[in-house]
């Protein structure tokens, strides 16, 4: 059940948390399809952050600092959630987080609730990962940050785990709903023991700690049937589809075959 946050008296001023005047440029969303392979449908679509005419996400990225971080992770929530609302996107939506911009998960919720509640986004299908790459400051926060979400009904997912700042230290103190095998992992797995031993590993752990695991960066056939063998019901990546601007397509049936 999803329920609204209460904010704490201390922070209902706190004036950081209530503007809400843009990161300073423009952006827009692409949106990729993360598809259920048994039942060869979509199960949700990852919000993915470009420049206003399909630039990278670095040309974005490049432009966010200390000044603007609060802003920038603001506008990236609640533009994601319009866009795919208009878009006609409906199952579940996965959105990028700066741990580093939230500094009260109560507080810095409230826009997001406002502008899924304003185009009828169903709250309850927002899932919220930390974004590749992104070096977490205070994990203990962050973990607190994933509690919160979680306790208010939202998903929660560890990115890329096996790389980066998403390790087994983390998933120690917190277990999301989802853990995404980074695509360092995923690459070329179906002819990697080395590979393989590792995520059979995390799938036993996963399996015993109730996270669902989804791998991202699938390419090849031959990736996406030893992974659906193994027990991952969850993919993304270029074989079932690129993210998409203003488009969403259905997945390319070839990827089925």
């Amino acid at each position: 059940m999803l329920i609204q946050p209460d904010v704490p008296p201390e922070f209902r001023t706190c004036g950081r948390c209530r503007r809400t005047q843009g990161p300073g440029f423009k952006l827009s969303f692409a949106y990729q399809p993360i598809v259920d392979v048994a039942n060869r449908s979509v199960y949700a679509y990852e919000a993915l952050v470009r420049g206003p005419k399909g630039e990278s996400a670095w040309s974005v990225l490049s432009q966010v600092n200390e000044e603007n971080r609060y802003d920038f992770d603001q506008a990236c929530r609640m533009q994601a959630i319009r866009t795919a609302a208009e878009l006609g996107i409906h199952e579940r939506l996965s959105i990028n987080f700066l741990p580093n911009a939230v500094y009260h998960p109560a507080t810095c919720i409230q826009h997001t609730f406002n502008a899924a509640r304003e185009v009828g986004y169903p709250l309850e299908n927002l899932i919220f990962e930390v974004p590749e790459g992104q070096r977490v400051l205070d994990r203990p926060h962050l973990v607190h940050i994933f509690r919160e979400y979680r306790r208010y009904g939202f998903g929660t997912a560890i990115d890329d785990f096996g790389a980066g700042y998403a390790g087994l230290e983390l998933l120690s103190e917190y277990q999301p709903n989802f853990l995404k095998l980074g695509m360092g992992l995923v690459r070329g797995i179906d002819r990697n023991l080395a590979r393989q031993a590792v995520v059979h590993g995390v799938l036993t752990m996963c399996a015993e700690l109730g996270v669902r695991v989804l791998a991202e960066g699938v390419e090849t056939r031959g990736e996406r049937d030893w992974l659906a063998a193994a027990g991952v019901g969850l993919m993304q990546g270029y074989l079932f589809g690129k993210p998409r601007l203003r488009l969403v397509e259905e997945v390319d049936q070839a990827a089925w075959h």
